[in-house]
């Protein structure tokens, strides 16, 4: 992969993180509920953070990149993805954003599957795990909320 094509799939990256960061803070600044404007807030932040850190990427090597592969629960995929409304339960607060990291962390995967270059492919990878990171995260939150009788 040449560095020109490492910068524009790192700067795609960059701009749909500013994007989620974007969709977050708008959700944690419009809610009303205590809760949901806490974990969106959250989330935006971690958004913002992980855009810092893909534009230091921008300067390095390709095998900087390391990402915790993490467990797949796959609830996300057994949930519908809920409209916003301002009067959103937690749960489907958490859902939405959930399945809205697993569009992410599949888009990532699908342009990994398309790459023929070696580079390419493990960048691609690599931000699909990422992606998969907050979904897992997501997921667990989303279990304790929407089910609580399993604990």
């Amino acid at each position: 992969m040449t560095k020109e094509e490492y910068k524009k799939i790192l700067s795609l990256a960059i701009s749909n993180e500013g994007e989620a960061y974007e969709y977050y803070k708008g959700v944690s600044e419009k809610t009303t509920d205590k809760f949901q404007k806490k974990l969106f807030r959250e989330l935006a932040d971690e958004e913002q953070g992980h855009k810092k850190a893909l534009e230091g990427f921008l300067n390095k090597d390709i095998s900087a990149l390391h990402f915790y592969e993490g467990a797949n629960y796959t609830i996300s995929e057994s949930v519908e993805k809920p409209k916003l409304t301002l009067d959103m339960r937690p749960a489907d607060a958490i859902a939405l954003a959930m399945k809205n990291e697993e569009e992410a962390m599949t888009m990532y995967s699908e342009f990994a599957t398309a790459s023929s270059d070696p580079g390419q492919k493990k960048l691609f990878e690599d931000l699909s795990l990422m992606e998969k990171g907050h979904k897992t995260k997501l997921e667990e939150l989303y279990t304790n909320m929407a089910f609580p009788e399993a604990w």
